[in-house]
């Protein structure tokens, strides 16, 4: 190692050891910032190419290195992976005009209303197991709260001032029905979000999202309670077993499948995602909530809706699939007639390799929830407002309740 890499890496391993209270949140949450924000604009041009694949067509296809403008004679074009760069680069350079009818204040303040929680929110959810840096372990969490799941709900529950202040702000009819939607969308389905992890915390008891993780590690997941299926082979013949399986187990599948969808469908309606996207519904409100909204200001609410998707979908991986959890094979021979195949889950106590991993995982259940999103707006056609509001009030809210209910009865009268 050169000296000025030397010196440098020394410098490196003193703030880390000396400052590692304040470095290690700091770097963890940089890292996850970047991420975050390389999700969502990939995640642009993810939706138009599978938009493109269900209507068959091609989509962004084009933009890629301009190899041109340094003398060569044709453009790289790698598949359109650059678009989103483009597009980012052009709302930047887009004029940024203010309407002179607005009410200044707040039809600024708005747009980054609509970004913050879905930033701030993700900082306690786990997205690894543990890594260890200069000979201490760490948490891939930003904030490991013990009421994380409590600071979701509050921070999550802020985006509507985006939204509505945006509406209310741009004194316009169709931005102010849109916003009008919102809150009452949100509201409606904020409480069927909620009550339908009442049962959750009554199983496990914890508020915390890593000892959410943790739970599902020994006892399966969420909405896949067999996650730690073995089986076997003996002298004696084949054998299936699921371990730490009980009867109660069993039962409480039902009540934890009914959650995952409300849930699931609930974050469908709080991103504002079609087939519930009634505050900015073209057809009737134009672009509803930000018709008003040019340049960077748009793009914040564009990059508001991405993220808060990306939220739901990490907190749909954590509370009901495992988090950065996966089950592993693992076959271990003690003969020729007496051996076990296990889908056991890994976590990083076997060192760095597997903390990276369990972090790969982690964004990859993300990344396959979001394509999920993306397939059910461009296959789902939009609710009337109506049906949103019906599907929320007697459909959801009623089941909810009656989940919370059926599960306390398995938990209070079904042994262990």
């Amino acid at each position: 190692m050169s000296a000025p890499i030397h010196w440098l890496w020394s410098i490196v391993v003193d703030l880390y050891t000396t400052w590692g209270f304040i470095m290690v949140p700091l770097s963890k949450t940089i890292v996850l910032v970047i991420v975050v924000l390389i999700i969502v604009a990939y995640s642009s041009l993810a939706e138009r190419k599978v938009s493109a694949f269900i209507q068959d067509r091609i989509g962004p296809n084009r933009v890629g290195l301009p190899l041109t403008l340094l003398g060569f004679k044709k453009d790289l074009r790698i598949g359109g992976l650059a678009q989103p760069l483009v597009d980012g680069v052009k709302f930047l350079l887009k004029e940024d005009l203010t309407p002179a009818h607005v009410n200044k204040f707040y039809y600024w303040l708005a747009p980054a209303l609509a970004v913050a929680p879905a930033l701030l929110s993700i900082a306690v959810v786990p997205f690894g197991s543990t890594l260890t840096l200069f000979g201490t372990s760490y948490k891939m969490v930003v904030a490991d709260v013990n009421i994380g799941f409590l600071y979701v709900f509050a921070i999550t529950s802020i985006s509507v001032y985006g939204i509505v202040i945006a509406g209310w702000s741009s004194n316009s009819k169709y931005p102010f029905f849109g916003g009008v939607r919102s809150s009452a969308q949100m509201i409606s389905y904020e409480l069927s979000m909620g009550l339908s992890l009442v049962p959750v915390l009554l199983i496990i008891g914890n508020l915390n999202l890593s000892g959410i993780i943790e739970y599902q590690a020994k006892n399966g997941w969420m909405a896949l309670p067999f996650s730690n299926l073995a089986f076997g082979m003996h002298e004696n013949g084949p054998w299936p077993w699921v371990s730490g399986f009980r009867p109660r187990e069993m039962l409480l599948w039902i009540p934890m499948l009914i959650s995952f969808v409300i849930f699931t469908v609930s974050i469908f309606a709080e991103t504002n995602r079609a087939p519930f996207d009634l505050p900015e519904s073209e057809q009737e409100l134009v672009a509803g909530y930000h018709t008003e909204y040019s340049s960077m200001k748009f793009a914040l609410f564009f990059l508001g809706e991405y993220a808060a998707m990306i939220t739901g979908c990490a907190l749909i991986a954590t509370l009901f699939l495992g988090g950065w959890q996966v089950p592993v094979p693992s076959v271990d021979f003690h003969s020729l007639h007496d051996w076990t195949f296990a889908l056991i889950t890994r976590t990083g106590a076997d060192g760095n390799i597997w903390g990276l991993f369990n972090i790969v995982c982690f964004f990859g259940k993300v990344i396959a929830l979001i394509l999920f999103f993306m397939f059910v707006r461009w296959t789902v056609p939009r609710f009337r407002y109506d049906q949103l509001m019906k599907l929320g009030w007697v459909v959801f809210f009623e089941l909810a309740l009656a989940n919370i209910v059926i599960t306390a009865i398995i938990l209070a009268f079904v042994p262990a």
